[in-house]
């Protein structure tokens, strides 16, 4: 059984590739990354462009210093997306490195597939409990005296790698779309991997859907404020706006971090982990979360109802998420580096065409169209638009944003709203919104396409900032007595029990579904 353990794992080329035992540096960012700090930087700062992205790459590499001292272990989840399913994969907190993989069904004493061979023998005269659940935490146990904290999850590489075979030669040009908002490529699409695994037709059990898993009701609402149709199966259609509202959000926070747990489990969620995080020191907003979001899973685990005002739907995957998505940020780089990639052509069809026309005008397979435009059943509608390997004049005008140098408005309005002051009650107050409308109304006076997706974004966060309630419930909750008790009661019982507050110790249950 070992051997098909390994077997599997080498099925999966880039799991070598992915096994890094350091963070990666400001160079490493992505191989199509610029240098995030003008500290190391030849950019030129009147560049409005490199300017902007230059600022956000700074943004993550603080963001990753912050990671590696609050959740040194993040690397590990690469791990989990690139072994194919029906494995237990155990991995150290300290530093992410992935110990050993164990069949889900099995003998794990007989059929363990150790990456560290010092630890081989932890388990010899061991009687395993019956249970999976009760044998991770078994194992667990025994290889925290050897190693530290660990951290243990089920594989899911069919989560990922069907669809990496598949549209993984578009990764590159997806994160060129990315980068073109100030997104770092290999971060944003991380959060792909985490929330669609690429798939174009993935839904949640929350009827989520698309690349980077919106719900149903708010792409509803982004395609009402849009001129033009956003696709939801489309991935190529989709990661614009992935981008532009992780920009948006980042901005807003000064941090990818809570970005991406607003993205997940909701502002309102994460304003009630960063105020947590201040009571408990924290100075600023990476501090703040990080602290947060410990205290939250460790009065879950204190009583899961009794603090439960404190925290609300703020669950495991709430704390984990946005860890997992920078583990997968090797993961992306490493698919990348092992997968051709190919260019992708977009053009805005002024009539219907139908896919038999594209095909005979291409000479383009029906399954390599449909590859590149997974929504095309029959025909691509009037307006829509039309993704092929190659530029063909007849069928429209070329929307490829990405493969130009962006003009000159947008970069210099990008440049300028990436360096607004971040304040998350700031940007909730009906005071900030004439700022926002006004960049709005200067993206959109770009007459660009990146320049009408980040004017419909902003548009979406200013009514959903307006419609959440979500100013008025934060406010309550930061000035109500009665959670301020509950808080203070909080940390004592915590205190007395002796939680860790180091954020390494490892969920009992699947943290990724």
């Amino acid at each position: 059984m070992k051997s098909t353990i390994r077997l599997a794992v080498a099925a999966v080329a880039v799991i070598a590739v992915l096994d890094i035992s350091v963070p990666p540096t400001s160079a490493q960012i992505g191989p199509d990354a610029r240098i995030p700090s003008s500290a190391t930087s030849d950019i030129d700062p009147r560049l409005d462009a490199e300017r902007a992205y230059s600022h956000t790459r700074s943004r993550w590499s603080d963001d990753l210093t912050s990671m590696v001292t609050f959740r040194p272990g993040y690397e590990f989840w690469q791990h989990i997306f690139t072994i194919p399913d029906n494995f237990i994969a155990f991995g150290s907190a300290v530093d992410g490195r992935l110990l050993a993989v164990f069949p889900t069904k099995g003998n794990w004493l007989r059929d363990a597939d150790w990456h560290d061979d010092r630890l081989a023998g932890i388990l010899a005269g061991q009687q395993l409990a019956k249970g999976v659940v009760d044998r991770r935490e078994q194992v667990a146990a025994l290889l925290e005296p050897l190693v530290g904290p660990v951290v243990h999850n089920p594989t899911r590489g069919q989560f990922l790698l069907p669809s990496a075979r598949r549209y993984g030669s578009f990764l590159s040009e997806w994160g060129a779309i990315y980068e073109r908002f100030g997104v770092p490529a290999d971060l944003g699409l991380a959060q792909a991997v985490i929330e669609s695994g690429f798939h174009p037709t993935r839904r949640s059990a929350a009827r989520a859907v698309g690349f980077c898993q919106w719900l149903l009701p708010n792409w509803r609402r982004l395609n009402r404020l849009s001129p033009h149709e956003i696709e939801g199966h489309d991935q190529t259609t989709q990661a614009p706006y992935c981008a532009a509202y992780l920009t948006v959000l980042a901005t807003k926070y000064g941090s990818f971090i809570p970005a991406l747990s607003e993205h997940h489990s909701g502002g309102t969620n994460v304003g009630r982990t960063l105020i947590s995080g201040g009571r408990l020191g924290g100075t600023n907003v990476r501090d703040r979360y990080f602290l947060g979001s410990q205290f939250a899973k460790d009065v879950r685990r204190i009583s899961l109802y009794g603090y439960r005002e404190i925290y609300r739907t703020y669950g495991p995957r709430s704390y984990l998420y946005s860890e997992m998505v920078f583990g997968n940020s090797f993961t992306v780089a490493a698919l990348k580096a092992g997968t051709p990639q190919v260019q992708i052509y977009a053009m805005r069809v002024p009539r219907a065409i139908p896919l038999a026309d594209i095909t005979r005008r291409t000479r383009v397979s029906v399954d390599e169209v449909r590859r590149f435009n997974p929504a095309l059943l029959t025909r691509v509608p009037a307006r829509g638009t039309l993704y092929l390997p190659m530029y063909v004049k007849e069928f429209g005008p070329d929307v490829s944003f990405w493969h130009r140098p962006p003009d000159p408005s947008f970069a210099s309005t990008l440049s300028d709203f990436v360096r607004l002051d971040p304040g998350e009650d700031q940007w909730d107050d009906p005071s900030f919104e004439p700022v926002l409308r006004d960049f709005q109304t200067r993206f959109a006076q770009t007459s660009t396409e990146e320049g009408t997706v980040m004017a419909t974004v902003l548009a979406y966060a200013i009514d959903e900032a307006q419609t959440s309630g979500r100013r008025a419930i934060l406010a309550e909750y930061r000035a109500s007595e009665e959670v301020r008790r509950l808080f203070d009661a909080a940390v004592l019982k915590r205190a007395a029990d002796g939680d860790s507050t180091a954020a390494n110790a490892p969920e009992p249950k699947d943290s990724t579904r």
